[in-house]
């Protein structure tokens, strides 16, 4: 089994800055991509930031140029960097990590239970 916490949430006033980081812990062969997603109320859930195993990164067209996302492998550790803070970036960011779990090539598409980050105006 993988499990993923996130630590990092809170409240923030506009314009301000937070750092999300997400531990994926079990059995961990390697893990593929490492992303975060985002559900604000009433919303679908959206994408954030991904970064593939190649270290490429993407973003939702939301947070380009604002947010950052990174990736400490040795540590199975993503992080999400969120500077310019709006109060529309006010959601639940849920980490995503696809993780190679058996030596045979099965993976499995684990989440993280999510972290509130509020930005008030």
């Amino acid at each position: 089994q993988v499990q993923l916490v996130e630590s990092g949430g809170g409240s923030v006033q506009a314009g301000g800055s937070v750092r999300l980081s997400c531990a994926a812990s079990g059995i961990i062969f390697s893990i593929n991509t490492m992303g975060w997603y985002r559900q604000a109320p009433g919303k679908q859930r959206e994408l954030v930031a991904v970064s593939p195993a190649d270290g490429s990164t993407n973003y939702g067209d939301s947070v380009k140029g604002r947010f950052t996302i990174s990736r400490d492998n040795a540590k199975n550790t993503a992080y999400l960097q969120m500077n310019s803070l709006k109060p529309e970036d006010t959601a639940v960011y849920y980490c995503n990590a696809l993780v190679l779990v058996s030596r045979s090539g099965k993976t499995l598409n684990a989440w993280g239970q999510g972290t509130l980050v509020t930005v008030f105006s």
